[in-house]
């Protein structure tokens, strides 16, 4: 089962390598996300899908067969929510740059924006 999870990360981290060199915002939003479920999904598959030993418990208690590992687990909810934050503030920065710029793409949103020495010129010039 686990070279199905590994071509599957691996699948997963590729769309998402893609998604990010892409110029649209929205893509590389997707992009960001995808790629953070593929190495949710690494930490998931490094904790032992099929585990026989238990993880905590000492020499004077029973074992239980086949129980998880809990640090991947923890790691992997702690992940998934610092995933979301990161993901919903990216969501809002592109939504406050379409509202003010009304465009998706990172070419025409550096064109878009005057640098600053730009203006400065510009102003000088018009007062002339």
């Amino acid at each position: 089962m686990e070279p199905l999870y590994i071509i599957a990360i691996g699948v997963m981290a590729g769309v998402a390598a893609y998604l990010l060199m892409s110029r649209n915002v929205l893509r590389m939003v997707l992009g960001l996300l995808l790629l953070g479920n593929a190495a949710n999904l690494t930490l998931f598959v490094a904790g032992r899908l099929g585990s026989s030993l238990p993880p905590l418990i000492s020499g004077d208690q029973i074992t239980i067969a086949m129980s998880a590992n809990p640090l991947p687990q923890a790691l992997i909810l702690t992940a998934i929510v610092i995933s979301f934050s990161l993901v919903a503030f990216t969501v809002v920065l592109l939504h406050k740059a379409h509202q003010r710029l009304h465009i998706v793409d990172t070419e025409e949103m550096r064109v878009a924006e005057p640098i600053a020495s730009d203006t400065a010129s510009e102003l000088s010039e018009a007062k002339q």
